[in-house]
Formats: C-alpha cells, structure tokens, sequence
C-alpha cells in the first residue's frame, strides 16, 4: 500500500456505504428540499474519499486508520 493511503479497509467500506446510502436518499426522491440537495452533495464526499483511500481531514490532523 502506499503511504498517502490513510484510510483502513473497513473505514473504505464504511465511508463508500454511507456516501451511496446519501446519495440514494437524495436523489432516489427519498428525502427531498433542501435534506435532500444536502444528502445529494454531501454523499459523494464519503463516497469518494472510500473510494481512493484518502481523507483530507485526516491528512490534516496527521491522523490515519491504518496501520501501514
């Protein structure tokens, strides 16, 4: 792995689910107003932070999940 990965495999799959969970509540009409438009830009942060193994805010802590 490489070093700038922060993010441990289950904090990855956490974030990834939680970032599809959001988004499928905003955009699927699930939770609409302004919920809703909040849940459809705020799901792709986890999402995409799980996705490639890095989170800015831990990287500004100096704070990371695994152990590598």
């Amino acid at each position: 792995m490489s070093n700038w990965i922060n993010e441990s495999g289950l904090d990855r799959v956490i974030r990834v689910i939680l970032g599809l969970v959001l988004l499928v509540l905003g955009w699927g009409g699930i939770v609409s107003g302004t919920l809703g438009v909040v849940f459809k830009i705020l799901g792709f942060l986890p999402l995409l932070t799980g996705l490639i193994g890095f989170c800015p805010a831990y990287a500004l802590f100096k704070f990371r999940t695994n152990k590598a």
